[in-house]
């Protein structure tokens, strides 16, 4: 029962189940803020919903790369993501089939719970679920064989459209919600580029088309070269760095909006991006930007607390 348990929260990399409902109802709250009104039943709907559907995505990703996964020698971004640090599928503590079991069951909570909203509000959320499983899908199939950075431009937008959702959960599509997707969204990718960079050497052992071991069409590496002349690791951290320099421009535009609160929250996760940016530059590493992961993870947080305090107070 331990062992299965085990499995169960490593699938949903279940430590860090708290960040997903915080930046779901961040959503929700400037959507109370906007439109008045407020209720702790919809904010415990909402929060279940963001859980679920987001948990949902996780089990996704690993049934989606399972046999690809199997490829890994390098178990350092495994066990910062899982609690117990193994991927249960490739581990055989896991059936494929008992994953794909705990996708349904997951997204069928949330669609369940998505579908009690009222009209239009269900429709919004419902939609974006269905648009981001699939393109959760696309990203991990898209990126087995791309010669430009197609699976990541698209597949991000899964990411950067979830905190939109809780806002549709009482809100309408409106500029602040295509703000908090152009705000969100160059972070999802410059997030996304470290990520890679952590990974490069399972990426490479699985031969998937990551940002660091993109040539972008083109060529000139020896076919021994594991990283590209142009676009290797320099390439990953500056792919980092431009959208983090895109991400605060976002930041202060969207900041202006929300007020004083707001505005200090994303300069303190600036602040923690910036570092971050700064280990990965200095390193151009695997090493570096795992240290830098918990940076940016930590912005994230901050980000979605200073949103929820700025609408609230």
């Amino acid at each position: 029962m331990r062992e299965t348990l085990a499995a169960f929260a490593d699938l949903t990399r279940a430590h860090f189940f708290f960040v997903w409902p915080l930046l779901f109802c961040s959503g929700l709250a400037l959507a109370f803020a906007n439109y008045g009104g407020f209720s702790w039943e919809l904010v415990g709907r909402a929060a279940l919903i963001g859980l679920f559907g987001f948990e949902a995505g996780f089990v996704l990703n690993d049934y989606v790369d399972r046999e690809y996964d199997r490829r890994d020698v390098d178990g350092s971004l495994t066990r910062y993501w899982r609690p117990f640090g193994e991927r249960p599928i490739p581990a055989g503590k896991l059936s494929p089939g008992a994953a794909f079991a705990v996708f349904l069951v997951l997204a069928g909570l949330a669609a369940a719970l998505a579908a009690t909203l009222p009209s239009p509000h269900n429709l919004y959320v419902l939609g974006i679920m269905g648009y981001s499983y699939l393109v959760e899908y696309f990203y991990q199939t898209k990126k087995r064989n791309q010669t430009v950075p197609v699976a990541q431009m698209v597949g991000r937008t899964d990411f950067a459209l979830f905190p939109v959702a809780g806002y549709l959960v009482y809100g309408n599509p409106d500029a602040t919600a295509l703000l908090f997707f152009l705000f969100f969204y160059p972070w999802t990718l410059a997030h996304l580029g470290a990520n890679d960079i952590a990974d490069i050497v399972n990426d490479r052992a699985r031969g998937m088309a990551t940002i660091p071991s993109l040539t972008f069409g083109l060529t000139g590496s020896a076919p021994e070269d594991p990283t590209p002349v142009l676009y290797g690791m320099k390439g990953a951290a500056a792919w980092v760095l431009g959208f983090s320099a895109i991400h605060a421009g976002m930041a202060l535009v969207f900041g202006l909006t929300l007020g004083p609160i707001a505005i200090a929250g994303f300069g303190a996760g600036l602040i923690l991006l910036g570092a971050a940016n700064y280990l990965i530059l200095r390193g151009k590493t695997a090493d570096a930007a795992m240290r830098a992961l918990p940076l940016m993870h930590a912005s994230l947080l901050i980000y979605a607390a200073a949103i929820i305090a700025g609408a609230v107070l």
